[in-house]
């Protein structure tokens, strides 16, 4: 939180239990439950398979998590029950979903990891928009890491530590291929868990919007070697600017965390971002165009 505004809070305010905001996991689990929107296209099976993993690999649901019943879920989602049964089946075969019988059964999250296939979202951006969206991400993001030091509360923190320490576990085994999808998804979950953190829920649905549209440019980037160390290391420098409310270092860490992709996409693609370029993006300008000279 700012130290100001911590000094400007009435004597007494830190010491007393607040009705508001929620704790984060209360805020997260009420936003789960209204987050479940209407299947609205013909394809109303695939939908629903992604909504729900979509879900999963954006840590709105963990492991163990019980989904709302099949015929509450079917009726948020404006879907027959056979249809969701369906879609339920394939998120099992897959192994992200588990069906428990019984009194206490249900609908209950399996993995952590969501398979690349189950997942349409990347198809829906042209090759020729990802550089609009890494442009949109450089406005966007460094302010909502500077909105979550405001807002965010020891559990938000708590919350994108466990994700480093799970990144980091995935780092020392032995075969790093193996476990890299997951290690790439739990970095989209520190993201959004930072995003949760402005306790913002309009900020939430861009940075979902944002990271969705994201889709080609990670997948140029799983051409480029997963670099597992620097990616922790970074996570960690991020948590430890907005934890501090220090503005600036949260916006020099967030210039070399954003301009890893940006160096992947323009090198992958042989196109620069768009010019000329505000003063704020002139350092990914000067690093890109180092780069390339320095290229046999």
């Amino acid at each position: 939180m700012n130290p100001t505004a911590v000094a400007q809070q009435p004597p007494g305010r830190r010491a007393r239990k607040q009705p508001a905001p929620a704790a984060p996991d209360e805020y997260a689990r009420a936003d789960l439950e209204s987050s479940f929107g209407p299947v609205s296209t013909r394809r109303t099976f695939e939908e629903a398979v992604q909504q729900i993993a979509e879900k999963v690999r954006a840590g709105d649901l963990h492991v163990g998590d019980r989904l709302p019943s099949e015929r509450e879920l079917a009726e948020l989602m404006r879907i027959s029950r056979p249809t969701l049964r369906e879609a339920v089946k394939v998120l099992a075969e897959a192994g992200v979903l588990e069906v428990r019988r019984g009194q206490t059964g249900g609908i209950f999250v399996a993995s952590e990891l969501v398979p690349r296939d189950l997942l349409r979202s990347r198809s829906e951006v042209r090759v020729g928009d990802v550089a609009g969206v890494l442009e949109a991400r450089r406005l966007l993001e460094p302010r909502v890491a500077q909105l979550a030091a405001v807002h965010a509360a020891e559990d938000d923190f708590a919350a994108m530590q466990a994700t480093i320490v799970r990144q980091r576990e995935l780092a020392a085994e032995d075969d790093f291929l193996s476990v890299e999808d997951l290690f790439l998804q739990l970095d989209l979950k520190f993201h959004l868990t930072m995003a949760r953190a402005t306790r913002n829920s309009t900020v939430v649905a861009l940075m979902r919007s944002l990271f969705n549209r994201l889709e080609i440019a990670r997948d140029m980037a799983m051409h480029a070697p997963t670099v597992p160390d620097w990616t922790i290391e970074i996570h960690e420098r991020t948590l430890t600017a907005v934890r501090g409310s220090d503005f600036a270092l949260i916006d020099q860490v967030m210039d070399e965390h954003l301009s890893q992709l940006e160096q992947i996409w323009e090198r992958e693609t042989g196109r620069g971002l768009v010019r000329p370029l505000p003063d704020f993006l002139q350092p990914v300008a000067e690093r890109s165009r180092a780069m390339w000279h320095e290229r046999p």
